[in-house]
């Protein structure tokens, strides 16, 4: 059997602020799309500014969209007995499919907002998913929060 070693899932403690591992890839995932999206603006005629809005969005997206796919799909009982229970997203909770269908959304509004053809936007915007899975998933693998069967 292969030893891993334990990782504690909080990076940094000060005093009662957490920062989870989690959160520093979302925010690490989300400058690696803004700089890539910067680099790649003008091939679809958006500006620097736009690309900063764009993110905003898509950040939205995918965490409203994460939190509220995890809160139907696996937390539906725990959302009727505490209705506030969706919105400490600190407590853990955030779902892939929930987040792909909040980001999907988001670009679809900023697409209508820029008169811009949505798929264009979604392929603009489709090198931003390694950028922000990839970190994620190795801070999954580190603190092993999925240990398999």
């Amino acid at each position: 059997m292969i030893n891993y070693p334990t990782i504690d899932p909080v990076a940094i403690s000060l005093g009662p602020l957490q920062v989870h591992w989690y959160g520093l890839m979302y925010v690490v995932g989300f400058v690696a799309a803004w700089w890539l999206g910067c680099r790649r603006a003008s091939r679809i005629g958006l500006n620097n500014d736009d690309i900063g809005d764009l993110l905003f969005y898509c950040a939205i997206g995918v965490v409203a969209g994460g939190r509220l796919g995890y809160a139907l799909f696996y937390g539906l009982e725990q959302w009727m007995a505490d209705p506030l229970w969706i919105f400490r997203v600190w407590d853990g909770g955030m779902s892939f499919h929930g987040g792909l269908l909040g980001v999907l959304l988001a670009a679809w509004i900023f697409a209508r907002r820029k008169q811009l053809a949505f798929l264009t936007l979604t392929d603009f915007i489709a090198p931003w998913y390694p950028l922000g899975w990839a970190p994620v998933a190795s801070v999954t693998l580190s603190i092993m929060s999925y240990r398999g069967a």
